[in-house]
């Protein structure tokens, strides 16, 4: 079939050529009309001393070639050279035609013809038909770098082999343009998000920026961030510049948000290209300082990163550490408050090839990330990998047509996985490239075909095409958002507090958090299969806690939980939610561990002098006599585990009210669970 696919394209090629005839930008040729050659040969010098160039700037010299061409359209270097620099743009699909005219108009007019027909034939996925090139543009036997030439043929013919592949069994998805209070006519790219799609941050080289100037080497305004919120009708509101404490007069791209949104991770063009870290403090950003050289090189180039749900763990990409590296640029992990080194994530995930764009899922458990290796069909694609029985699984292609001929990089997914953000140059794009957002098995749309053009943070340069077709099965994330705000219980104003996960089996603290100064906001990913207990504390309040019990493999979920926290003053009472008994016993469970030993620590540390009562209480099911000596049970077993570890017992008192201090109707089973509760109460401090 190849074989067949080949003579035919040559034939066809063959046959153009012969009818085609090369013409010249000369005085013979343009007789008639020599003002029209003069302003041609003037738009091709310019375009030529851009196109030659070292390096060459193909940006800058591909309008003056489209002038001259349009003044003779059939000169076959003309059209080779714009060919080729559509090959080095945003519209690299465009090259095509031109490179097809170029070898019809003389099949000798570059010696790479042959190899860039097989790239704009790649670039538009007609994979049968670039291969053939591919194989007819083999570097003769002894030529120069012939070696490296076949094996990036090899390489070529391997990805339209994934990419044949691919096609035959797309995802299901829909693309749309999430609007004008994001984007622009100018270029807007790299997404991030907030677990909860409540917040985006973007960057974007639009004017109205920090410095409002434009790059004079490669034109077009600097990069700044800018960031979006929802507002409550689900639509995202007017961006706004992140300010210049952030954004500085040069460029400045964003790369990582933390689920929370109160870390940013910033990319700076310093030295070789570097990763630098801002916090959100109320409505203001810190200003980003370096991350160190944990993670920055001296001479290295930190592309991209992505926080862990826990914040402890930091993933970023980077091309240092010649002994540690699988080659080009790996994905490393890096435990920020540990102090050892970065650690390669390996051969599972890391290939000879670069590695860019990591995002981890709020879950956990699993990463996205682009790679020029792998079952790559053409530049960067987007995969997937998910974290089982203490190894990476095998990277799974995340298929067409989120994954295109092209590279595609910088991917972001919603806690949810319902939606994925990326930027893309579409029809009805504002300008340059808008922000899209994919819907996972959404309604079928017509299909259409998008590219971007190089991004300033990373060499990489998004392409995306749509293309869709029946429905596959995609899972549900196994992650709950908590989320909500934390006030002051008496006069309800926003207070900024310490948030602590805790494993309650391990009766160890896993994550800690801190709610926004300004707004009380928080959020908190909680992956699936752990026992949660969430502590909230602020100095001068009594701590607050929840309980989250979430079996593995436990569906998505939001919460919304609202925290009044008491002030420590007497009569104050908490209910101990992490407090756990045996089944109609007195028995405390282990998982009740990491909040009796919260409790020794507030008696015996934070406020030696402190003296309360703790109560036990029950639903109404059952006699109230029994009842009532089972909530005195417990509320004594707690008295006298406190005892046990330090605290004097002249402080403590237990009482057990049974089911006669209700705090919700027993009329449901939420509510009987509510009633079933440990409390304790300021009696003296």
């Amino acid at each position: 079939m190849l074989r067949y696919l080949y003579t035919a394209s040559f034939v066809l090629l063959t046959t153009l050529s012969a009818a085609a005839q090369n013409v010249e930008f000369s005085k013979d040729e343009f007789k008639g009309d020599k003002e029209s050659l003069k302003n041609a040969q003037k738009e091709l010098k310019e375009a030529n001393s851009w196109y030659e160039t070292d390096p060459p700037r193909y940006e800058q010299a591909l309008p003056h070639f489209l002038a001259a061409q349009q003044v003779n359209p059939n000169n076959a270097q003309l059209n080779f050279r714009i060919g080729h620099c559509y090959l080095n743009s945003t519209y690299k699909a465009k090259a095509l035609p031109y490179l097809q005219k170029a070898y019809q108009l003389d099949p000798q007019v570059d010696a790479r013809i042959r190899y860039m027909l097989g790239r704009g034939l790649h670039l538009n996925a007609r994979w049968e038909e670039a291969i053939a090139e591919y194989k007819a543009a083999q570097p003769a036997a002894g030529s120069k770098n012939a070696t490296a030439q076949q094996n990036d043929i090899r390489k070529k013919i391997q990805e339209c082999e994934a990419g044949l592949a691919l096609m035959k069994t797309p995802t299901r998805a829909f693309i749309d343009n999430v609007g004008t209070a994001i984007n622009t006519p100018y270029p807007e790219y790299g997404p991030v998000i907030t677990a909860d799609e409540s917040v985006m941050l973007f960057t974007s080289r639009r004017d109205g920026g920090v410095g409002d100037e434009k790059d004079p080497f490669i034109g077009g305004y600097f990069e700044d961030i800018w960031q979006s919120v929802k507002g409550k009708d689900g639509q995202w509101q007017a961006a706004r510049n992140l300010g210049p404490t952030v954004n500085t007069k040069g460029h400045d791209a964003v790369v990582a948000l933390s689920p929370d949104g109160q870390k940013l991770v910033t990319y700076v063009e310093d030295g070789a290209g570097d990763l630098h870290e801002a916090d959100l403090k109320g409505s203001a950003w810190s200003k980003p300082g370096s991350l160190g050289r944990r993670v920055n090189g001296g001479q290295s180039h930190e592309s991209s990163a992505a926080y862990a749900p826990n914040g402890r763990m930091l993933y970023f990409v980077s091309n240092g550490s010649e002994e540690s590296s699988r080659g080009g640029h790996d994905i490393w992990r890096l435990d920020v408050e540990g102090k050892g080194k970065a650690e390669n994530l390996g051969s599972v995930i890391n290939t000879p090839y670069d590695e860019d764009g990591i995002f981890v899922h709020p879950d956990g458990k699993t990463i996205y990330f682009s790679s020029q290796g792998h079952n790559s069909m053409g530049g960067y694609d987007i995969f997937r990998s998910e974290w089982k029985n203490g190894q990476w699984t095998k990277p799974e292609n995340l298929g067409w047509p989120i994954n295109t001929p092209d590279d595609d990089v910088f991917f972001v997914l919603s806690a949810s996985g319902r939606h994925g953000y990326f930027a893309s140059s579409r029809d009805d794009s504002q300008g340059s490239r808008d922000i899209y957002m994919i819907t996972f098995l959404g309604p079928e749309k017509p299909p259409v075909i998008s590219s971007e053009e190089p991004l300033l943070a990373s060499r990489a340069a998004p392409v995306r095409q749509t293309l869709l077709a029946p429905a596959v099965p995609i899972a549900t994330a196994q992650v709950t958002i908590l989320k909500g705000t934390v006030t002051d219980a008496d006069s309800k104003q926003p207070i900024e507090a310490t948030i602590e996960l805790v494993d309650n089996t391990l009766s160890q603290t896993i994550a800690s958090f801190r709610s926004n100064s300004q707004s009380g906001r928080y959020l908190v990913s909680l992956p699936s299969g752990v026992n949660y207990g969430i502590v909230v504390r602020k100095e001068g309040y009594l701590f607050h806690s929840e309980n989250f019990d979430l079996p593995q493999g436990a569906a998505y979920s939001e919460v919304v939980k609202d925290i009044p926290l008491k002030k420590l003053d007497v009569g104050a009472k908490v209910v101990l939610n992490n407090i756990f008994f045996d089944f109609d016993k007195a028995t405390l469970r282990k998982e009740s561990t990491a909040e009796l030993e919260r409790l020794v620590q507030l008696m015996t540390t934070e406020y030696p002098a402190l003296r309360i009562e703790i109560s036990g209480h029950t639903d109404n099911v059952g006699k109230a006599e029994y009842n009532k000596d089972l909530s005195q049970r417990r509320a004594k077993a707690v008295v006298d585990y406190l005892t046990a570890h330090g605290v004097a017992a002249a402080r403590l008192t237990s009482a057990g009210y049974g089911d006669t201090q209700p705090v919700a109707p027993n009329t449901s089973k939420e509510g009987r669970q509510l009633n079933r509760r440990t409390e304790f109460k300021v009696v003296a401090k």
